[in-house]
């Protein structure tokens, strides 16, 4: 049985228009909300498995209101946005929702992203044990199976593990999210091949490493004579990877006119090699970055319609700073691959060099863990490591230093609108306040100001507004 879709969006046309794509498909709709308010007032009389919620409506309240509301219920959302604004983007995306619809809607794109949403939100349990199982994490691997090696006990990391094996089965495209050296290709690998594709080829494109003349060609091929220099027939990356995984790494490298082209693809299924005809492609796509795609949107350097086409499943990569339970079982992996390599006998790790080890910040995250292993074996006189070559500038301090300079989004997002508000004499509404200055609604400010605990000091002439 399909589930309960409350629409709460004020535009009568496109909520109508959603409304009747929905019943098609067998879903079973609630009146439309216009508002926060009749929302609240529908869910009081019965109460909606999934909400489709957009982020302006009628009245003072917002979409972002109502999200922390559904949150606490654990009532699945997907936003409905035509908006690009990185503030209101931050906002948005920290309430968690299960992904956003842009505007106008394309049947196809609502009734899979309501299928990924409601498949997310009834199987949050199951996927880590599919992970392990299917990676050789605490099992055998499957028969036949080349796996990538993951590492890794930590909480944030095993959240990510489990939104691999949720989404590796199905055929949604993957944004994979994360700093350099955090492992997105070893992500991507593994969910290629828990995939039914893993029989076929898995092509990696470095999109950052294709000089800007050559991308098309690389990605869509070209015929024998379709420029100067075109002396025979190229098979482009995605023909390559016809039938199973195309991976595109760095994917906030790719050029306007390219975007645009590769948002035919993920539409349509179809490419266009130069000097060729179209031709229909079965292909999965995984992309990864390790810009903040909403700020590149705001800043119009990427398309917007391309973002949330591929942001229907996102995955994000904790650095290692931030799984640093993780720390000593990746060195102790990293130094028996290289001992091993190199005909050694390690046993371990000095205690100063753990010590160490766990007091630093990894800028460079897992790529430059394995870098400094690798070294210290080349480097060792005996069965243990006892110095450990970290970079001078970044040893100074300890730990409680570094993690002063590693602020969380939410410490982020608080200094954020405290500066504001210092900054408009801690006026809120109207002309020239913090919510002006925000770009949010001042409803939206007063409640997130609530939520993370900011309140004017109290002086002898309290001017509070």
């Amino acid at each position: 049985m399909k589930a309960k879709v409350l629409i709460v969006e004020d535009q009568f046309i496109e909520a109508n228009n959603l409304k009747l794509i929905l019943k098609k498909a067998g879903y079973i709709v609630f009146p439309i909300a216009h508002s926060v308010n009749d929302a609240l007032e529908i869910m009081e009389r019965q109460t909606p498995e999934i909400v489709l919620l957009d982020i302006r409506l009628q009245g003072d309240l917002t979409g972002i209101d109502l999200a922390q509301s559904l949150r606490e219920k654990n009532i699945a959302f997907v936003y409905l946005s035509a908006n690009s604004n990185k503030q209101i983007l931050d906002l948005a995306i920290s309430t968690k929702p299960y992904g956003f619809l842009v505007k106008p809607f394309r049947e196809k794109d609502v009734l899979v992203m309501l299928d990924v949403a409601w498949y997310l939100h009834r199987h949050n349990q199951e996927s880590v044990s599919r992970v392990y199982d299917h990676t050789g994490i605490g099992s055998d691997p499957l028969p036949g199976d080349e796996l990538p090696k993951i590492i890794g006990e930590s909480s944030n990391f095993l959240e990510v593990l489990k939104n691999v094996g949720i989404v590796a089965p199905s055929e949604t495209s993957v944004l994979i999210l994360g700093e350099s050296g955090t492992g997105k290709e070893l992500i991507a690998q593994a969910i290629h091949h828990i995939s039914s594709r893993r029989a076929k080829p898995m092509i990696v494109v470095n999109c950052a490493a294709l000089p800007a003349n050559l991308i098309e060609a690389e990605l869509f091929g070209h015929e024998k004579g379709a420029f100067t220099g075109a002396l025979q027939k190229r098979i482009g990356k995605f023909e390559q990877a016809d039938g199973g995984t195309i991976f595109l790494d760095e994917i906030g490298e790719l050029p306007p006119d390219l975007q645009v082209k590769f948002l035919r693809v993920l539409q349509e299924r179809e490419i266009e090699p130069i000097g060729g005809q179209k031709r229909k492609i079965n292909v999965r796509v995984i992309a990864a970055t390790n810009r903040r795609l909403e700020e590149e949107m705001a800043a119009g350097r990427f398309r917007m319609d391309l973002y949330y086409r591929l942001n229907v499943f996102p995955i994000s990569l904790p650095a290692l700073r931030e799984r640093k339970e993780d720390i000593l079982l990746l060195a102790d992996h990293f130094l028996k691959v290289y001992a091993n390599k190199e005909n050694k006998t390690i046993t371990g790790l000095a205690d100063p060099v753990i010590k160490a080890m766990l007091g630093y910040s990894w800028p460079g995250n897992v790529r430059e863990l394995e870098n400094l292993m690798e070294r210290s074996v080349l480097l060792a006189n005996g069965p243990v490591i006892n110095v450990l070559r970290l970079p001078v500038n970044t040893m100074k301090g300890n730990l409680a230093d570094i993690e002063d300079r590693l602020k969380t989004m939410t410490e982020n997002e608080r200094d954020h609108i405290l500066a504001a508000l210092e900054q408009c004499d801690w006026k809120i509404y109207g002309k020239g306040g913090a919510a002006e200055l925000l770009d949010i609604n001042a409803s939206t400010l007063h409640s997130r100001m609530k939520k993370l605990h900011i309140g004017k000091k109290i002086t002898p002439k309290n001017t509070d507004r």
